[in-house]
């Protein structure tokens, strides 16, 4: 998971020593710059705002987590991720999204050594496999290639696989990706998998009904059912396999994994339908289109010579495939570069270090490619509001020159540019609306928050505590999002941001703090359950809602919080009985919706064919 350094200069968390350009960024015409005159009352510069101290840079690196408790420009909290949380601001919540990507990712590579589960929960033990992940250049994407350290073994709560690289590819810098069709054999559909409309296991699958019923037959008053269970029943790639999603569609949630999409049923995990694609799956965007429309990235071709530059259509509701084609990837920052994609309205985005290149979700028509200029965006943040990060060409040829950009999904024009200093990358989007970026320099942290023009408004001030996020960058081997991130989220009061719960403590715990969204500075406080650990999922219905982790004996589940703080309210109490296998899904996602959540493993591996095939890939809770 990624976590701002602790007690130990001289690395610095929030409010490190970030010190953006002199001058706010404005909203421009092309070519995209900033410094134009401020707005009727707004602020000269981010740095030199009304009761702002002057930006950081220059300082002294402080101790602790977010640093001197000086507001600086990038130290605002950050955002929910984009999985599809209802209602909310932002890409992350963005409204009408289906899926159950409510809740934001969590890291945790195929094999980092055992490590205690989510906050405090015992050790797990990790399947021993070594993926072979790509060489990654820097600059754009330069961060999504760097691991973070794993507090636990890591929970992700969503809104609702590696190959060789080669070179046989060379071409210009066209300024529109070349799309053809696939010479692949297309999709292959099943429909509803055996019996499972009298709700049998699904393909492949052993009847975990017995177990689920087990457990429910010890649930205490006010406790929650385990609706269903279900194992992997795959044979997966030797170093294991990705599990992208879940996206919840109506009635169906959705995993894409290795080279099948499936979908099933939310009552009962009967798999609706099932998709099995022409070649591995290799990247995927965190939210589908308001009307259930995905496009998954596929690599071309099979075995060392795969490659990540094919697209497939497929609609959630249905499981029908529709169109499939390749684009070009150019020259070899680009070939090197791992993909990020993203979805805005009926707009989809490959994001590549050197480039994006746009296609529309309904037909694949291509919409823009390179854009003028030596900046290029090279991943967007999915919701309503296309937020993109994009990279600079130097004369050191480093891409480490970047900008933050809103920018329009239709045409690439940009709408607006925020210029980030020199030697500072975008790591992550917490949110779009408000815009929150998180930003890093080498062990350096911090969190910028812009107002809707890209002009600064405040940066998070983290006092003396630890806090903690988990994003795809620790969780995926292949196709890490930047909007995809655990334990922070956003409204229009504020930013919410989970404290790193001490490990050494007997029964780790801890809090989850609201920063206001003009000073960067906190709001309040509020402590999880006694020994357990709670993360930010989203606001809705103007309350906070929170995954709270399972502990030994201990149910997790989800909690809300008003506005205020306070003490934190159950929402969904998972049943004890169950917290062992909830403490299972060691690597996981977790979404809620519509009075149900689920826990998706993020990946898939085990110590041989027998082992990854009953490995439990889900399970459901509701009443």
């Amino acid at each position: 998971m990624t976590q701002p350094p602790g007690q130990q200069p001289p690395q610095g968390g929030f409010g490190a020593p970030y010190d953006p350009p002199p001058g706010p960024a404005q909203p421009s015409s092309p070519p995209p710059g900033y410094g134009s005159a401020p707005l009727p009352g707004q602020a000269a510069g981010p740095y030199d705002a009304p009761g702002q101290a002057a930006g950081p840079y220059g300082t002294p690196v402080q101790p602790g987590p977010y640093g001197v408790p000086q507001p600086g420009p990038y130290n605002a909290p950050p955002q929910p991720g984009p999985y599809n949380a209802p209602a909310q601001p932002g890409p992350y919540n963005a409204p009408a999204q289906p899926g159950p990507y409510n809740a934001s990712t969590q890291p945790g590579p195929y094999n980092a050594p055992a490590q205690p589960g989510p906050y405090g929960q015992s050790p797990q033990p990790q399947p021993g496999f070594s993926p072979q992940p790509q060489p990654r250049p820097g600059g754009g994407g330069f961060f999504r290639g760097r691991r973070g350290a794993v507090i636990g073994g890591v929970l992700a709560v969503v809104l609702l696989a590696g190959g060789g690289i080669w070179f046989a590819r060379s071409g210009d810098d066209a300024s529109k990706p070349t799309a053809k069709a696939s010479t692949d054999p297309g999709p292959s559909s099943s429909g509803d998998g055996g019996d499972d409309k009298a709700g049998n296991p699904s393909p492949g699958t052993r009847d975990l009904r017995a177990e689920a019923d087990a457990l429910n037959a010890q649930r205490k008053p006010g406790e929650a059912k385990v609706l269903w269970i279900q194992e992997g029943g795959v044979d997966v790639p030797r170093n294991g396999s990705d599990v992208y999603g879940p996206w919840i569609v109506g009635d169906t949630i959705v995993k894409a994994m290795f080279h099948t999409l499936s979908g099933y049923s939310v009552t009962d995990g009967r798999q609706k339908w099932s998709l099995r694609m022409p070649s591995n799956l290799c990247a995927a965007p965190s939210q589908a289109t308001a009307d259930g429309k995905i496009v998954l990235g596929i690599k071309s071709g099979h075995g060392d010579r795969a490659f990540c530059d094919a697209l497939q259509m497929v609609d959630l509701t249905t499981g029908k495939a529709g169109w499939h084609k390749t684009y070009r990837r150019h020259g070899v920052w680009d070939e090197l570069s791992e993909v990020a994609m993203a979805i805005n309205g009926d707009t989809v985005t490959v994001g590549r270090t050197t480039r994006t290149d746009a296609f529309r979700v309904s037909d694949g028509k291509v919409l823009f490619g390179k854009l003028p200029g030596n900046c290029q965006p090279f991943g967007f943040a999915s919701g309503p509001v296309a937020i993109a990060a994009t990279s600079c060409q130097t004369a050191a040829d480093d891409h480490k020159e970047q900008q933050v950009q809103r920018i329009d999904p239709v045409t690439g024009k940009v709408q607006w540019t925020y210029k980030v200093k020199k030697g500072w990358q975008v790591a992550q989007f917490y949110s779009a609306n408000p815009p929150v970026v998180s930003l890093k320099q080498d062990d350096k942290w911090a969190i910028l928050v812009l107002n809707e023009n890209g002009t600064y408004r405040s940066q998070l001030v983290g006092g003396t505590e630890d806090y903690v996020t988990e994003c795809d960058e620790e969780l995926l081997t292949d196709g890490k999002s930047l909007d995809n991130c655990l334990g922070v989220t956003a409204d229009d009061r504020a930013v919410y941001l989970a404290t790193k719960p001490d490990m050494a403590a007997r029964h780790p715990t801890n809090k989850v703090v609201a920063f206001d969204l003009n000073t960067g500075r906190t709001k309040w406080k509020a402590a999880a359950p006694a020994g357990q650990t709670m993360m930010p999922m989203r606001v809705e219905g103007g309350r906070l809602l929170m995954y709270v982790a399972a502990e030994k004996n201990k149910g997790g589940g989800i909690a809300s919080l008003p506005p205020t703080g306070g003490t934190p309210q159950m929402v969904l109490r998972h049943p004890a009985a169950a917290s062992a296998v909830e403490r299972g899904f060691f690597l996981s996602r977790v979404a809620y919706a519509n009075g149900r959540s689920f826990l998706v493993h993020a990946s898939i591996s085990g110590i041989d064919d027998e082992a990854e095939k009953s490995m439990k890939s889900i399970v459901g809770f509701g009443n």
